[in-house]
């Protein structure tokens, strides 16, 4: 018996349907998802040290658990780094409150004359708007320190989702064995191991792009003359995890910080050209050279993933909008009838696109 094929637009509405309910699932499930997703990706970086420990007659659960007290080790030393670079800045608070109340003396002044507001009135409008600010928005700022104390106390079972995502690696891989019946155990293992190799890469090119962007932002302040160099410039190299923006948010701070400590404003304007043109190198240079050959994910597609991401899951969600892309792309070139949409989200490629054309 023949079986008759759905129309198109019967399985356009199916699948649009799912996608709207996988996005709607992903937003309120988004406390549980999003600590296990980065603990998939904690545990895919941490499971090399592992294995290493294991064959060397280790057992299973202290190899996992060394490994991750490694990264924990590590991770303390980079937010005392931070912490300390964070005390030195406190000499500036005087700095900064002297200059704030001479801009802010500048512009009553600017207002009076221009308006002719006297500042007493103008102090007067400015705590009632303030006040009534507050109140219009207390709900907001309720909900997002809730949400914000939810999700930090989430973040806090990282570690042992990772313990438990690789103690449990042998009956996780069993499960897709399962799963997937109809597809052979090989072809399930390649895919697994593509996308433990598209993760790994994708993290490794990332902290060899941050470590490049970190020393040209460093130099770059160290002849400005801009105090605490390493660590502004370490800073907004941090933020390259944020794709396309990070390096441009990490901007403001030394630019506001020279505003402040330096008596003339080209200083800042130096910063900000400094930043933008690293921003530039970046954007078309370091990084597609560097994670662009390890993660084949084009612009369109990153930035689109960027918002679908940053709506649902916020700043967790920028982070995370590549790699889960990265992956998705794996999964889409592993089945015949998805090749298509995997190329669609993948790099393009010009000379793939001519000879596609050429063979048709």
């Amino acid at each position: 018996m023949k079986v008759r094929q759905q129309p198109f637009y019967t399985r356009l509405a199916y699948v649009l349907i799912s996608v709207v309910i996988i996005i709607y699932g992903m937003y309120i499930l988004k406390d549980l998802l999003i600590p296990l997703t980065f603990s998939g990706l904690f545990a895919l970086l941490l499971l090399p040290v592992s294995q290493f420990l294991e064959k060397y007659g280790v057992p299973r659960w202290m190899a996992i658990f060394i490994s991750i007290l490694m990264a924990l080790s590590f991770f303390c030393l980079f937010c005392y780094m931070i912490y300390v670079q964070i005390i030195d800045l406190e000499e500036v608070l005087p700095q900064l409150t002297e200059k704030a109340e001479k801009w802010y003396r500048s512009f009553q002044l600017l207002i009076r004359d221009t308006f002719h507001i006297s500042r007493t009135k103008q102090r007067i409008e400015g705590q009632k708007y303030l006040t009534e600010l507050l109140k219009n928005n207390s709900s907001i700022i309720t909900n997002t320190l809730s949400t914000t104390t939810g999700l930090l106390g989430n973040l806090t079972l990282i570690p042992l989702y990772v313990f438990l995502l690789l103690l449990y690696r042998d009956f996780i891989r069993v499960f897709f064995y399962k799963a997937l019946k109809p597809v052979s155990n090989h072809r399930v293992d390649v895919v697994l191991k593509k996308v433990k190799d598209v993760i790994v890469n994708y993290v490794v090119g990332l902290i060899i792009v941050i470590g490049i962007i970190g020393i040209l932002n460093t130099l770059g302040l160290f002849i400005m003359g801009i105090e605490h160099a390493f660590f502004f410039g370490f800073f907004a190299a941090i933020l390259v995890l944020i794709p396309y923006i990070g390096v441009a948010i990490g901007s403001l701070l030394p630019i506001v910080f020279a505003l402040i400590t330096k008596d003339s404003a080209w200083y800042a304007f130096g910063v900000a050209a400094l930043f933008g043109g690293v921003q530039f190198l970046e954007g078309n240079f370091i990084t597609p050279y560097v994670v662009g050959s390890k993660v084949s994910v084009n612009s369109m597609a990153a930035i689109i993933a960027l918002i679908v991401f940053g709506n649902l899951w916020g700043l967790s969600g920028l982070v995370l909008a590549l790699p889960i892309t990265a992956i998705i792309k794996v999964l889409f070139d592993s089945i015949e009838s998805l090749r298509p949409y995997g190329f669609l989200i993948g790099d393009a490629d010009h000379n793939d696109v001519k000879k596609w054309r050429v063979e048709r």
